[in-house]
């Protein structure tokens, strides 16, 4: 792309107020994934006009700086903390009146396809609150984005074996195994690394619920919009390559969060009647499953230590 093409470009993605569709990344140390992401938008645009708005959480590595410098048609707003993924999210969703809004993850990477693809299957699917791509790991596998509610106790036989036996039975339930992707159709939830929402769909529901800090905020936010009537569609018109864990890691602290998020998300959804006694139980449960998580990563780490025998 020439210096004379860009130009035209960025006038012609910088008018925010004709903008049909909004990007909105939240971004934390991302490092060079960021400019990867942005780079990948505008390539893959297509014939429509977008807004891009980097919702920067107090990075330190200063990778926001960096994406600002090579690419600035970005609407960047610098947090003086970290606000963490669904406060920011809203934050960045308040800065646009666009009739769409993708959130996607700075360490997520457009591949095949184009934004007015993703945005034209949203206007095929009226009643679609969220519209998710074909999710691909960096090796080129597919990541099993598209999945289902899970009842309570498949979700704790996932839970529980999901990391150390994933072909047992209710993670492959979970995972909708038998199924490539390869075709469109409703799912009940699709991965928060990228999807699209009409902004109708996003004012019904009141955004994001900022009290899933982090993990979990696309499973509520499907469980809200269904419960309104709203479907979600996965279609592999799109596809985004991703790599998991950029910004948080598989730190201990993470770990915990991610737990946090899942009794939070039992909590607030699959605890009518009798259900509410496991609460505790639950709770407990889903604490010890992170410790033994992260202590299991810890000892596959310490084995694939150069020069260990």
């Amino acid at each position: 792309m020439t210096t004379a093409d860009r130009h035209v470009d960025s006038a012609r993605i910088t008018r925010a107020r004709d903008a049909e569709l909004a990007a909105v990344i939240v971004n934390y140390n991302a490092g060079p994934y960021l400019k990867r992401c942005l780079r990948s938008l505008e390539r893959h645009r297509g014939a429509i006009e977008f807004d891009v708005l980097v919702i920067d959480n107090a990075s330190h590595d200063s990778s926001h700086l960096a994406a600002k410098a090579e690419y600035p048609w970005v609407r960047l707003v610098a947090n003086p903390d970290n606000r963490f993924l669904s406060p920011a999210w809203n934050q960045g969703a308040r800065e646009t009146t666009a009739p769409f809004l993708l959130f996607l993850n700075p360490d997520a990477e457009w591949w095949s396809g184009t934004l007015a693809d993703l945005v034209r299957v949203a206007r095929q699917h009226p009643k679609a609150g969220m519209v998710g791509p074909l999710i691909r790991n960096m090796d080129g596998t597919v990541y099993p984005s598209g999945r289902p509610f899970l009842n309570v106790l498949d979700a704790a036989g996932h839970a529980f074996l999901g990391p150390f036996l994933p072909r047992n039975r209710f993670t492959r339930r979970y995972h909708m195994n038998g199924w490539d992707r390869s075709t469109e159709r409703e799912v009940d939830w699709v991965s928060g690394a990228c999807f699209l929402m009409p902004r109708a769909a996003f004012d019904a529901v009141g955004g994001f619920d900022e009290s899933f800090l982090l993990y979990g905020e696309e499973l509520d936010l499907a469980t809200r919009l269904q419960a309104l009537g709203w479907t979600t569609v996965f279609t592999p018109e799109v596809e985004v390559l991703h790599e998991i864990g950029v910004s948080t890691g598989r730190t201990r602290a993470s770990i915990q969060m991610h737990s946090d998020s899942i009794y939070r998300y039992y909590r607030k959804h699959r605890t009518s009647g009798w259900r509410r006694a496991l609460l505790p139980l639950a709770w407990v449960a889903l604490h010890v499953r992170a410790e033994i998580v992260w202590l299991a990563g810890t000892l596959r780490r310490q084995q694939r230590r150069p020069g260990r025998p």
